[in-house]
């Protein structure tokens, strides 16, 4: 499945209290489960939250399925764009 970043403008995300990030994580995974009751193939893998952003890791079938999630959650989904490839650490050996 194609993996996205997504850039989510939410003002003041990084100040957020931790209650405040469970509500926002558990309301991405209702909308989520429901999705996926639909045979939609998307899924969250994690999210870095920084400042007045969120970038989040999202597997899905076509970025069509991040636009709705985002729109279903009432979550911005900014700016989305595809991975083309990976790299790490590893990457530099032979």
């Amino acid at each position: 499945m194609p993996r996205f970043v997504i850039e989510r403008d939410i003002p003041e995300i990084g100040s957020a209290e931790r209650e405040a990030l469970r509500e926002a994580a558990q309301k991405s995974n209702g909308v989520l489960a429901a999705m996926k009751a639909e045979h939609k193939n998307i899924q969250w893998e994690h999210s870095y939250v920084a400042g007045d952003k969120t970038f989040c890791i999202y597997l899905a079938d076509d970025e069509q399925l991040i636009h709705e999630h985002a729109e279903r959650s009432g979550f911005p989904a900014t700016k989305v764009t595809g991975v083309r490839k990976m790299i790490d650490p590893v990457t530099a050996e032979a």
